[in-house]
């Protein structure tokens, strides 16, 4: 597909067009931005554009998805085009020293069909030290048929020397409305659900994409059911909700969705734009607790519940801090425990 198809990205991909066009492309670029909204993609359109059999444009700046080049870069089985990666089966994933010496071995000859090789590495930050070390050096004597594109979401976790060789694009984050158009176009979509795909994702388009809406949907309600006057009230029903969601390794997912959810509520008590509120369809709900919420022990809250989430992988004890944060939400929003479970 050609560049045309990408959502959003237009400076970015202006850039590697002019520079098509002129003949300077850089030997190596970084793609820098947030995970999963179209930096890969955008890797794959360049190696697409620049071995192209019939471009879209006369200047060959565009692919036209079809040809028989533009299919193998796609499948991954074009003989000047490789890409390096992680195992996502492995339980750290990461990018090896051996996957890099065999690209360098590939590179010492010229292209078979096209006028370029070019190596397309994912993630880039997961490159071990002997990884980086070895790409280093290529980098640093690149052949003249090369181009290397590194793309990653953590910029600042590779190598000064890796970034320092690299021309880097910065990638923001398409448009909500741009995600929710695309998600009604390719998925066809109802715009209540694509609008709210949009807006759970933070514009990132490749999760829009894949997201199943029923199975968050679905999810969605058992949390709602937990912010409700009656369930806050109850430390018995606080209780086992932690303990049922820690059980089921859903704390991580539970705290992500509370920080949505005291988001909304703090945007509506300040008066801020309803249309960046991700729960429209309890606006009731949430503007009777408006009424009555302290927003400085929300936006206290809001604070601890990052802060929690970033200690997830500390071997943090969720349970608890489920139960906390639970607790400390009644309290925020003036709730008196029943006696029955107080």
């Amino acid at each position: 597909m050609p560049f045309a198809d990408i959502i959003g990205h237009e400076h970015p991909i202006s850039l590697l067009q002019a520079s098509v066009r002129n003949g300077r492309l850089a030997h190596a670029y970084l793609f820098h931005g947030e995970a999963r909204i179209g930096k890969w993609m955008t890797a794959v359109r360049l190696a697409q554009a620049l071995n192209c059999e019939q471009p879209r444009n006369t200047d060959n700046s565009d692919s036209c998805g079809n040809c028989r080049s533009c299919l193998q870069i796609a499948a991954r089985t074009h003989p000047d085009c490789f890409v390096i990666e992680s195992d996502p089966e492995s339980a750290t994933p990461q990018i090896k020293i051996e996957q890099v010496r065999e690209i360098e071995q590939q590179f010492v000859y010229r292209p078979l069909i096209g006028e370029r090789k070019i190596c397309l590495v994912d993630e880039a930050d997961r490159l071990t030290i002997g990884a980086a070390n070895a790409l280093l050096k290529t980098l640093e004597e690149p052949p003249g048929h090369g181009l290397f594109v590194l793309v990653t979401s953590r910029p600042h976790a590779l190598p000064i020397t890796i970034r320092s060789r690299c021309q880097a694009l910065r990638f923001t984050a398409p448009a909500r409305t741009q995600v929710e158009a695309a998600v009604i176009l390719k998925r066809e979509l109802p715009p209540a659900d694509a609008r709210f795909l949009a807006v759970l994702v933070d514009g990132r388009i490749g999760e829009a994409l894949e997201t199943n809406v029923l199975d968050v949907r679905a999810r969605q309600q058992e949390w709602l059911a937990l912010v409700k006057p009656q369930s806050l009230a109850s430390s018995t029903a606080i209780l086992s909700a932690a303990e049922s969601f820690a059980k089921s390794d859903r704390g991580e997912e539970t705290l992500s969705w509370l920080t949505r959810w005291i988001r909304d509520l703090v945007i509506l008590i300040v008066g801020g734009d309803q249309d960046q509120i991700l729960h429209l369809d309890q606006l009731t709900d949430l503007r009777h607790y408006a009424q009555r919420a302290d927003i400085d022990y929300l936006l206290t809250l809001l604070n601890d519940i990052e802060r929690t989430r970033q200690q997830a992988t500390r071997h943090l004890n969720l349970q608890m801090a489920l139960e906390t944060t639970f607790l400390r939400l009644r309290d925020a929003l003036r709730l008196v425990p029943t006696s029955a479970s107080a």
